[in-house]
């Protein structure tokens, strides 16, 4: 980090600090602060939807999962769309038109308590989980590029976000968002033409994605049904539907950012517009993963991308071993780039044969210099089985191949993600932990003035959480899949209970609270015991929890009957 690049980093975040304080210094009641006084414009909602879901992970884990396997991780996102016209049409109307503060009000008045209450628990084990995950990705880059103790770091980070947050709730939140968005992108997009420059002058942006693609990094849609197989077509279209219902019609920290909006069109425009862009923004970022892999293809890389590790490892017991590891690693990455070049060469010619031999050449120097990568790793992993570098590939390149002043510009926006993400969510668990479980079951006579500082010390306390459980946050694998893999074990119980409160007006409050206890046992029976992908929880969870609510409605009604 030079000194350009620290001057961009600072400043784009003390910027994000005091804007978001100054935009949240007028609040001064409870509406404002849960819902920012639902006057938001529709593309405030929107990109505050966006920015709420497009974490630090996204940026700084997603290009790495590319770079791992390749591009069909966007087909998660297959079903959003059809999702967002859903919820438009369905959600948004209903939440608007009984005025609720979270979305599991909705559940009482449809239902009972006990239902309302289980789902605000999931929302809230669920949700206060997550952040931390999200809080632990930016802090793991700092602590990389300056050599900080990552705790340190977390702390930091998440006592910036606790500042403004706490201080201008969803007004501060919102605003925030919607400017820092616009900055992430912009990070992102100068990250592509960086990479895009850095190509050697003889080979041009069409002839890398060759490369790429003849080493499996293009594969974005896989048509093949396979129910272990955590992305393909059926899984992302069915799946990433459902996921998709759960979490922006039933997690609060998405339901609460279109609950602001300024009237029923403004928040349908915000979720359609984030079913429009989602899908090509991940592809994109996907995309630049695989230019990152592209661009090591022609300058050799790390045989490990995070180099406390990779330092370790060489000093380790083992060290002699792994330097050999190391050189096996580099001769293959000699292979493997002059037959990157001689297949560049032969797709200029025309050369349909000699093409193919070499992008042969090129699969076969693939497969030496992945034994060679997996030996090492091999030894990294005997001392700490969790050890993985995905989360480094983009952070790795990033700090040291791009000009002073991107770097800190593109490290500013992979901090912005994370503040906005969890931001959001932080004001979100607060919601919810007033509005259903405070002014609801232990204080339910208390003042607003008493809610409306209940809510700042709620989003603290949550703050609070998040910084203690992302210590724990690097014991996980790719923090991207990590994050869906946790919303997948709750978000199918919490879309079912919602079906069955928008669709199924027989089924009465003890069916439906029996029947979510049932499906959350199925998914966790599914997560423990089968090895079902991910991605079908959501499918299994909401199923279990409608079918069984059924059951148990008949069962009830047959019992009163008596």
């Amino acid at each position: 980090m030079r000194p350009l690049d620290w001057t961009v980093l600072l400043a784009a975040l003390a910027g994000i600090v005091g804007y978001g304080v100054w935009k949240g210094r007028r609040t001064r009641d409870l509406d404002d602060f849960l819902v920012a006084d639902r006057r938001q414009p529709w593309h405030r909602v929107a990109l505050s939807i966006m920015a709420t879901q497009a974490s630090a992970i996204t940026f700084l884990a997603t290009p790495g999962q590319a770079f791992a396997d390749g591009m069909r991780f966007v087909q998660v996102y297959l079903g959003l769309p059809l999702a967002m016209v859903i919820l438009a049409a369905t959600a948004v109307p209903l939440y608007h038109r009984l005025k609720v503060y979270t979305a599991y009000e909705y559940l009482e008045g449809r239902f009972d308590l006990k239902t309302r209450t289980l789902a605000a628990l999931l929302f809230l084990a669920l949700r206060g989980l997550s952040t931390g995950v999200s809080l632990y990705a930016p802090s793991l880059i700092l602590s990389a590029v300056m050599g900080w103790d990552i705790r340190v770091v977390i702390f930091i980070i998440g006592g910036a976000v606790m500042l403004y947050a706490s201080l201008g709730g969803a007004r501060a939140v919102d605003n925030t968002n919607f400017l820092q968005f616009l900055i992430i992108m912009g990070g992102m997009f100068v990250a592509f033409f960086t990479i895009v420059r850095l190509l050697p002058a003889d080979v041009s942006f069409l002839e890398a994605t060759h490369v790429a693609g003849k080493l499996g990094r293009l594969n974005a849609v896989d048509f093949s049904f396979d129910v272990k197989n955590q992305y393909n077509f059926w899984s992302g279209l069915f799946g990433g539907c459902f996921l998709a219902l759960a979490y922006f019609g039933t997690d609060h920290s998405q339901v609460q950012r279109y609950l602001s909006g300024g009237s029923v069109a403004q928040s349908r425009l915000g979720l359609l517009f984030n079913g429009l862009v989602k899908v090509p923004m991940q592809f994109f970022i996907l995309f630049l993963g695989a230019m990152v892999f592209a661009f090591y293809q022609f300058t050799q890389p790390p045989v490990f991308f995070n180099p406390v590790q990779l330092e370790h490892a060489r000093a380790g017991a083992q060290g002699a071993q792994f330097r050999q590891f190391e050189e096996t690693y580099a001769a293959a990455f000699e292979e493997k780039q002059q037959a990157a070049r001689a297949y560049v060469g032969a797709l200029r010619a025309g050369d349909g044969g000699a093409a193919d031999a070499a992008s042969e050449q090129l699969r076969s120097a693939q497969e030496r210099a992945g034994a060679a990568r997996d030996g090492a790793v091999k030894i990294i992993r005997a001392s700490d089985p969790k050890q993985n570098d995905t989360n480094y590939v983009f952070l790795s390149f990033v700090t040291h191949y791009m000009p002073a002043g991107l770097v800190g510009l593109v490290l500013a926006a992979v901090f912005l993600a994370s503040m906005s993400s969890t931001a959001s969510e932080w004001s979100a668990l607060a919601s919810a932990t007033v509005v259903d479980m405070l002014r609801r079951l232990v204080k339910p006579d208390a003042s607003e003035r008493f809610y409306f500082v209940s809510s700042k010390l709620a989003t603290v306390f949550w703050g609070l959480f998040a910084i203690a459980f992302a210590q724990y946050a690097g014991q996980l694998d790719s923090l991207v899949e990590a994050v869906n893999r946790l919303g997948s074990l709750f978000y199918g119980t919490l879309l079912g209970i919602f079906l069955l409160g928008f669709y199924f007006r027989r089924v009465g409050g003890t069916a439906a609270f029996l029947g979510a206890l049932v499906g959350e046992a199925a998914v966790l029976s599914c997560f423990f015991f089968t090895p079902l992908a991910f991605l079908w929880y959501n499918v299994v969870g909401a199923a279990v929890v409608v079918l069984s609510a059924l059951l148990f409605n008949v069962f009830t009604k047959r019992n009163r009957g008596r």
